[in-house]
């Protein structure tokens, strides 16, 4: 059996392409091309994985294919991104990541992750920090606790 793995890049960090939420969703989809994207995520699902595609004109399905053909390191996936991608420019840019780092959860979901944490309902409260709270979560429960 092979080990699962919590992806652990934020939907807040960018490459060199200046796209948020773009690492995180090469190291996903890398995880889940081998078998290894812990339970619980998807390698390209709805959610800020379908709203950059959507957002930046890139083919769900050719990405997913890309990656689980070639394997490609993070610029290779990049290059192949860029390459395919029909409505890359700086405003589609600015405009997917003022979408991903202004995101909400539901107040349900944002206080689900919270006390799942240990913090009280208040702060963060954009997506993106309660992501990476429930995430750092799920990698100290599978791998440290």
């Amino acid at each position: 059996m092979s080990h699962k793995i919590v992806p652990t890049i934020s939907s807040g960090t960018a490459g060199p392409l200046g796209v948020l939420h773009l690492p995180r969703l090469w190291q996903k989809m890398c995880l889940g091309a081998v078998g290894k994207l812990a339970d619980g995520y998807k390698n390209c699902g709805p959610g800020y994985d379908l709203m950059v595609l959507d957002a930046l004109g890139v083919n769900a399905e050719a990405l997913i294919d890309f990656v689980a053909t070639k394997k490609p390191s993070y610029v290779e996936f990049e290059k192949f991104f860029a390459d395919h991608a029909t409505k890359l420019n700086p405003a589609s840019i600015a405009e997917i990541n003022a979408a991903v780092a202004g995101y909400q959860h539901s107040d349900e979901t944002r206080q689900s992750i919270l006390a799942s944490v240990g913090l009280p309902d208040g702060k963060p409260t954009d997506a993106v920090n309660l992501n990476n709270l429930d995430d750092w979560q799920e990698f100290y429960a599978a791998e440290i606790a």
